[in-house]
């Protein structure tokens, strides 16, 4: 074959690539689901453009009558619009049902708005426009505005010259569609019904909707279109109605906490409270001495917390790399260089399963503190929480920190701290009547207490329905209460069955039997057995903010021992509503002793523990340049968000959480 063959063969081999790559990408078309409405909207951007010229213009001017740029919120905001609306409510307050307000009641709040001068707004249509009146959002608040067809109505072309068009404004009006973006120009005016509205003069289109928006009344109801297609949830949530407090209002659904009824957010008000808890935070530590960082997110070792990692590959240096899975190494490491106080915020990657409190990609808060132990870290962290709590919900220092989380009363300033023993106590004494707590220093009894644990576990699960607002709540009980809720007009649902609850001997018949089983059988891990079987027990039964503290030492590889018992680590955990939100510990800094740790995890990863720690060469040689006396905490940010924000799941305070991928259907 000769060169020019080659080359022929060459090209059409490109070619057929080319179309196949082509005939797998799906048509526009395609991709927006073409149907009626969207058909609809086509016609009418075509029309527009014979108005307009180009649809898509690259920006639009806005006036700044409230002392910066007038976005829809800030205008409602300014403090003469807010002034004038208010005198108009105090003058409509005064009239029978059907009256209007008198001209000489109205004219001189109409000489104040036309005061300011000219508006120029812009923002989505909140419905079609039928009439002369429709609403503008920008995403936050919404604000009127009135066409009228007999004019004055100049349309703005878009034509790089904003050329006016004096007879097609009203034209461009009735082409609109629910959803579209437009800019108007006009001045403000206050209706009948006391509304501050703005009068447009001028009128420009911006960006067309070719979708249609979601129902105004009940918003996306599909949580998993709401997670996947988040900017959907945002419109929706913006021009959603606001509901009226239910019957239920006045404090029916919590046992404790504040008894005002209050809306639930809108997804633009959960993510902005995120916002707030992250720059809280923040501005807390900085204002304490902390310095912010940024460690690497690809590392050569996964390392820094038990977890599974995702896995890479760098080819320029034919390395293998690992999403990280928690900054903890390289930030002590920055400890023994001088930083004696320093955080970052930043994300965390874990190859694990997916649940209402898991997701793979999350935010943690690490950050160190030189010179200090695990009981300076747990105040540390009491004053950093209130700070933040009282930023998002808009506490003062005087006001108390109840909040309704799903329906549960939680009062987040009510702290308790119990050692792990103490916390497992207190439930096995309601399950075993005669149980002593040093049973769970016990090697031969730890396998028996592990068994009944597990049972009780699962049949504590014993599912509730109630029906509030015409939506039915399922929860479970824990050990004969319902959490935080009333038992009054909650029903068990049927397939249940927890003999902990009916047979107050079952406990005890069922430990019996269990310990006669394991006869012989030794606990080869007391804290691996302590740990589940406090998480079997106890853990979701910690509703108020709760610090565990007291941990095994073989479940704390980087934390220091107890002074007064070597197999406790001084660590904690803290807890709120069952959920695990932060764990800190007082810093191993010994770096033989912490050689000795990664040898055991090691030894573990073998036997097949996938999450175990694999040794780090080049911390054990940071640790070796001396590192001071240290504590340190992790805080999970996306759980915190979900208490202050009453979400049930991390998805839903997550902007673009991860999911399987999208069905063919």
């Amino acid at each position: 074959m000769n060169a020019n063959n080659e080359s022929t063969l060459s090209e059409r081999n490109k070619t057929l690539r080319t179309e196949r790559r082509i005939m797998s990408i799906p048509k526009f078309d395609e991709i927006l689901q073409s149907n009626d409405q969207t058909e609809a909207r086509s016609a009418s951007l075509e029309a527009i453009a014979g108005l307009v010229g180009n649809v898509y213009p690259n920006r639009f001017d806005r006036s700044a009558v409230s002392g910066a740029e007038d976005t829809i919120t800030a205008l409602k905001q300014f403090g003469k619009i807010a002034d004038v609306e208010a005198k108009m409510s105090e003058i409509k307050a005064k009239l029978g049902e059907g009256q209007r307000p008198a001209p000489e009641d109205k004219e001189p709040l109409n000489e104040e708005l036309r005061a300011l001068g000219t508006v120029r707004i812009a923002g989505r249509l909140t419905t079609p426009t039928r009439g002369n009146f429709v609403h503008l959002t920008d995403g936050m608040s919404k604000l009127q505005v009135y066409c009228n067809k007999k004019g004055p109505l100049a349309l703005i072309k878009n034509d790089g010259s904003n050329t006016l068009d004096e007879a097609n404004g009203w034209a461009l009006w009735q082409l609109l569609d629910h959803g579209d973006f437009i800019g108007v120009e006009g001045y403000l005016f206050v209706t009948n019904t006391g509304e501050v509205s703005v009068h447009v003069e001028k009128l420009q289109f911006l960006a067309k909707a070719m979708l249609p928006m979601p129902d105004k009344m009940h918003g996306i109801a599909d949580a998993e279109i709401r997670q996947r297609q988040r900017y959907v949830d945002l419109i929706g949530s913006s021009l959603q109605v606001r509901s009226e407090p239910p019957a239920s209002a006045g404090g029916q659904l919590a046992e404790q906490g504040s008894t005002a009824w209050e809306p639930e957010l809108t997804t633009r008000e959960v993510f902005e409270r995120r916002a707030k808890v992250i720059s809280s935070l923040r501005r807390f530590l900085e204002d304490h001495g902390y310095i912010e960082v940024e460690t690497p997110m690809l590392t050569p070792k996964a390392t820094g917390a038990a977890a599974k990692p995702f896995k890479t590959h760098h080819n320029a240096l034919d390395i293998d790399l690992y999403a990280r899975i928690a900054p903890e190494l390289y930030l002590k490491r920055l400890v023994v260089g001088g930083f004696e106080k320093v955080y970052e915020l930043n994300r965390n990657f874990r190859n694990e399963g997916i649940s209402y409190k898991h997701n793979p990609e999350f935010t943690m808060l690490e950050f160190y503190c030189a010179y200090m132990d695990v009981e300076g870290m747990i105040g540390l962290c009491k004053r950093l929480l209130d700070a933040c709590f009282r930023s998002a919900l808009a506490r003062s220092k005087d006001q108390g920190l109840e909040i309704v989380y799903q329906h549960k009363g939680l009062d987040l300033g009510s702290i308790e701290c119990l050692s792990m023993h103490d916390a497992v106590g207190r439930v096995f004494r309601g399950i075993i009547p005669t149980f002593e707590e040093r049973w769970l220093d016990d090697v031969a009894k730890l396998p028996a207490l592990v068994d009944v644990a597990k049972e009780y576990s699962i049949r504590s699960k014993y599912l509730m329905s109630k029906t509030v607002d015409n939506k039915e709540y399922v929860i479970s009980a824990n050990h004969g209460e319902i959490s935080g809720l009333e038992l009054d007009g909650w029903k068990g649902l049927p397939d249940q069955d927890n003999r902990f609850y009916d047979d107050d001997a079952y406990g005890t018949e069922l430990y019996v039997q269990r310990l006669a089983e394991h006869t012989g059988k030794l606990s080869s891990n007391p804290g691996v057995d302590l740990a589940e079987i406090f998480e079997s027990v106890a853990e979701h039964q910690l509703l108020n903010p709760t610090f565990i503290v007291d941990y095994p030492k073989s479940m704390s590889p980087l934390s220091k021992a107890s002074p007064d018992n070597p197999a406790i680590a001084e660590r904690f955990e803290l807890f709120i509503n069952g959920m695990e939100i932060a764990n800190g510990f007082s810093e191993l800094n010994d770096p033989k002793e912490q050689y000795e740790r990664f040898k055991d995890q090691m030894e573990q990863r073998e036997g097949g523990d996938e999450e175990a720690m694999v040794l780090d060469e080049d911390y054990i040689r940071a640790l070796s340049y001396g590192m001071p006396p240290a504590a340190g905490i992790g805080i999970g940010i996306d759980r915190l968000v979900m208490l202050l924000t009453d979400k049930h799941s991390i998805r839903d305070v997550i902007l673009f959480p991860h999911m399987r991928p999208e069905s063919e259907n």
